[in-house]
């Protein structure tokens, strides 16, 4: 037998196993090349949510390019492809296009937010306001802390706790301050830096329950008008109704109807300055005087270290003292710092203001006059003030 009849043979005995490992290459091959998906796992999807007002997509990444959609704060989308400063994003209707990556945050801090909005859920509400213009609310109080929701101007808040942090130096103020040449006289102390300023901000909660930190400037608290006059200029931190009297000559007028059911107030104020160690350092009751047809003050208490919330409930007098003592009627309590407790510093993670030991001031309404609810025969407890006490001069004959 020839050798080439021979390798002939043994390429036909050959031939079936070889042609099956040919088939099992070439789709090994194929696979390989097209990289079918049915193959490799799917990658999950990603999120991130519009932080801007408002934004428009586009078909491309271009000067010139075409409107496909429109975005609004708050809403989810699905990131489809990325690019160096862009975003291409499907929004929960379909619409596809381009945005800028830094209009939008992505899905970690979301969870921060809901996570704040979580622990602070139940948390009461010390204050009403409505935003000065249109802000951005932060995760923590700062200017440069992380921003996601946006509010836009008189969206109403409700205000649940203050912190006070130190306001940003100007551009360079650093710098400025560290080129000062330093001049210390002999034998004498060196003087001490001024403490920083600071700047006071709100954690509040808004109408579709977002909650975030808002810089105190950009609100104003929600104060009636025909209060706003007796302010005195001093800043109204809180104000709350008490209760209401018949008046039908008050002539207050409301959409254009006179009113008759004339609200009486307690609110709580304080200065203009930030940085207080303290909420408010003044309370006053206005009651509505049926005869001249005008608020009055009531009552008035100033120099005080006073602490949101005010309480609002109505009350029996515990000691049966006075002709209204079985009668549920008006009454307020706040808190103020003790005589023995350290003044509050902030927190140093969020600059909160959080008293070591307060005394706790409950007040009725009984008629015009506010009485202080305490046990008999005992006096006041002793408190805390900002400034000092003047001492009372002893009543006796003048000489």
């Amino acid at each position: 037998m020839s050798p080439d009849s021979h390798s002939t043979s043994l390429a036909q005995r050959q031939s079936p196993q070889a042609r099956w490992l040919v088939v099992i290459a070439a789709l090994c091959g194929l696979i390989a090349a097209s990289g079918c998906s049915r193959f490799r796992a799917h990658s999950e999807s990603q999120y991130v949510y519009v932080i801007a007002k408002n934004s428009i997509l586009r078909d491309r990444v271009a000067a010139v390019s075409n409107r496909t959609g429109e975005v609004t704060n708050g809403e989810k989308l699905e990131v489809l492809e990325r690019d160096r400063r862009f975003l291409k994003v499907k929004t929960p209707d379909g619409a596809v296009g381009w945005l800028e990556t830094r209009l939008t945050a992505d899905q970690a801090l979301a969870d921060q937010f809901d996570e704040l909005r979580k622990q602070h859920l139940h948390d009461p509400i010390v204050a009403s306001a409505t935003a000065r213009d249109d802000v951005y609310l932060h995760i923590s109080p700062g200017r440069e802390t992380d921003r996601f929701f946006r509010l836009s101007e008189n969206d109403p808040v409700s205000l649940l706790e203050r912190a006070t942090v130190a306001k940003p130096l100007p551009p360079g103020g650093l710098v400025a301050d560290a080129q000062k040449p330093e001049t210390v006289t002999k034998g004498k102390q060196k003087p001490t830096a001024p403490p920083p300023a600071m700047e006071d901000w709100w954690l509040v909660r808004g109408a579709q329950g977002q909650t975030g930190w808002v810089y105190s400037h950009l609100i104003d608290v929600s104060v009636p008008d025909t209060l706003a006059r007796y302010a005195e200029g001093q800043r109204v931190v809180g104000s709350y109704l008490l209760t209401t009297v018949n008046d039908p000559d008050s002539g207050m007028l409301n959409n254009g109807q006179t009113v008759t059911a004339v609200p009486e107030y307690v609110a709580v104020l304080n200065s203009w300055q930030a940085g207080l160690p303290y909420d408010f350092d003044q309370v006053r009751v206005f009651i509505w005087n049926i005869k001249k047809h005008r608020y009055e003050t009531s009552f008035r208490e100033h120099n005080i270290e006073g602490y949101l919330p005010v309480k609002l409930f109505e009350s029996k007098d515990p000691y049966g003292k006075g002709p209204d003592a079985t009668q549920e009627l008006p009454t307020f309590s706040y808190n103020v710092l003790a005589p023995d407790a350290p003044q509050p510093v902030p927190d140093p993670k969020i600059g909160a203001i959080k008293p070591a030991k307060t005394v706790t001031k409950t007040y009725r309404l009984e008629g015009n006059i506010c009485r202080r609810i305490l046990p008999p025969n005992t006096p006041p407890p002793a408190e805390a003030h900002p400034a000092p006490e003047p001492k009372k001069e002893k009543k006796g004959r003048k000489r």
